[in-house]
């Protein structure tokens, strides 16, 4: 008989299968976008070319656990764009996914969406992955963002990448335009107050020739839930092994504890163009349980993000939100049998 923690398993995928979403409106571009139909020779192309070189390309990953949460991403970043019919989104899911689940639901609720969904090998990454102190942070998918510059077309010089469990509440072309400098191979917001020893294991700080990777380094942590990649140096560096070095040492002697953050650390800690925070509020899914429900940080807020154990669709389904929850509320998709259409 299969044991209970497998039976809920069971009945969350299934019931993550079974849930319709609503239609979202359409949006327009406002008369002063750029026309991407002019990169193409042939126009009548423009719903399924992958190349416009003046789109705002954004990457997320897809699976059925957080579809509620991707559904209203993908809304905040359609109503808040200036010009959202030149945004193209790139999915990936997992390869052992249901693919035509995924492409249904996106199809059936943004019908004139500009998207790829692209097949991530699990397998490929699931050798390199070691245990983390939550169980969350070991889904190969979480690893996914560091092979975008192997899954996306070689034609998308830069995306921005976004987790699932955020909205936007600004224009993303203004993200994804920010400055990378002459060097940098990532832009994000960054913290460089942050406390690295808490990051790594007195294994990697007692080893001299592993605690020098940040000399002459700004000990600067940054969230990777939200970034913009130059995905052509990404290439031209090979970063993509550069961080499956650093999860290999992993395996054989344990130098970090929390799930995909510290490899991207090692290898950017202190080399990113900075970002506003406003472009990151996140912790906001800090664990309501003992009454820790997160705030804002001060100053201005481009874009939400629910980082932390409580995701706002379970913790209203719940009926445990925490105020700022009801900031999610107006993006959620869900058909429920309380909807009501506008």
């Amino acid at each position: 008989m299969p044991s209970p923690l497998l039976l809920l398993l069971l009945l969350l995928s299934v019931a993550a299968n079974a849930a319709t979403f609503k239609e979202a409106p359409q949006f327009y571009n406002s008369p002063d976008c750029p026309s991407i139909a002019d990169d193409l020779e042939d126009p009548d192309e423009n719903d399924q070319h992958l190349c416009f070189n003046r789109a705002v390309h954004v990457a997320m990953t897809l699976d059925t656990a957080y579809i509620r949460g991707s559904m209203a991403a993908v809304l905040s970043v359609l109503q808040h764009s200036s010009c959202p019919q030149n945004v193209i989104f790139h999915f990936v899911y997992s390869a052992s996914a249901n693919s035509s689940f995924l492409r249904t639901t996106l199809s059936h609720s943004f019908p004139y969406l500009k998207f790829q969904l692209y097949p991530f090998d699990d397998e490929a990454v699931s050798r390199l992955i070691s245990t983390s102190i939550r169980s969350a942070l070991d889904c190969p998918l979480n690893y996914a963002r560091s092979y975008l510059a192997n899954l996306l077309p070689t034609c998308v010089a830069r995306v921005v990448y976004l987790d699932s469990d955020l909205i936007l509440v600004d224009d993303i072309a203004k993200l994804s335009a920010h400055p990378l400098g002459a060097d940098s191979v990532l832009a994000a917001p960054e913290y460089c107050n942050a406390n690295f020893t808490a990051y790594f294991t007195p294994s990697f700080w007692s080893n001299p020739s592993l605690s020098l990777t940040f000399a002459n380094r700004k000990a600067c942590y940054f969230n990777t839930g939200v970034m913009v990649i130059d995905l052509d140096r990404w290439r031209a560096g090979d970063y993509t092994t550069k961080i499956e070095e650093w999860m290999e040492l992993q395996k054989r002697m344990r130098i970090y504890e929390l799930g995909s953050l510290p490899p991207f650390l090692l290898v950017f800690g202190g080399r990113i163009a900075p970002v506003e925070h406003r472009w990151n509020q996140h912790g906001l899914g800090g664990d309501n349980i003992r009454g820790l429900c997160r705030d804002l940080h001060p100053g201005p807020v481009s874009l939400l993000h629910w980082s932390g154990k409580g995701k706002p669709w379970a913790r209203l389904d719940a009926n445990r939100p925490c105020p700022l929850d009801a900031l999610w509320v107006p993006y959620d998709l869900l058909e429920t049998p309380f909807s009501i259409d506008s």
